[in-house]
């Protein structure tokens, strides 16, 4: 089984979407965590409303800091910040393969109830397209 951390600066929206999705879409042969560089201490509510949504459960979500995986080996690390929106992604050392797929937040998304859907829904879509082409 393929270890996978995915990287993000709170670890409250794309980074706990793309654990689930890994998990999931890997059906065993993938293992993924996520955490984050400065975590925001919560999951936002929007990203396991859309997990659930999508037929994708995280029971066990928690915003968590990168700290709790220090040392540990990964076959892979995944960022999600979306630099061109100036967030400063962490960096992974060690010996893996780094993947860096900009999402763009959709905790950030304003407008209607189905504005902010939209942008969690997209946000879940792109990472679902990476892990599908780039991951499995």
């Amino acid at each position: 089984m393929k270890s996978v951390l995915v990287l993000c600066t709170g670890n409250s929206c794309r980074s706990v979407m793309a654990e689930a999705l890994v998990n999931h879409l890997g059906a065993g042969r993938f293992k993924a965590v996520s955490a984050g560089s400065k975590p925001a201490g919560f999951v936002h509510p929007k990203s396991l409303e859309t997990l659930q949504r999508h037929g994708i459960a995280l029971p066990e979500a928690r915003s968590k800091s990168w700290d709790e995986f220090a040392g540990q080996p990964f076959d892979t690390v995944i960022t999600v910040c979306d630099q061109a929106a100036n967030e400063t992604c962490p960096v992974f050392l060690g010996p893996c393969q780094k993947l860096h797929w900009s999402t763009p937040d959709p905790a950030k998304a304003e407008g209607s109830e189905h504005d902010i859907n939209a942008a969690f829904d997209e946000a879940f879509q792109m990472l679902r397209e990476r892990i599908e082409k780039e991951l499995l």
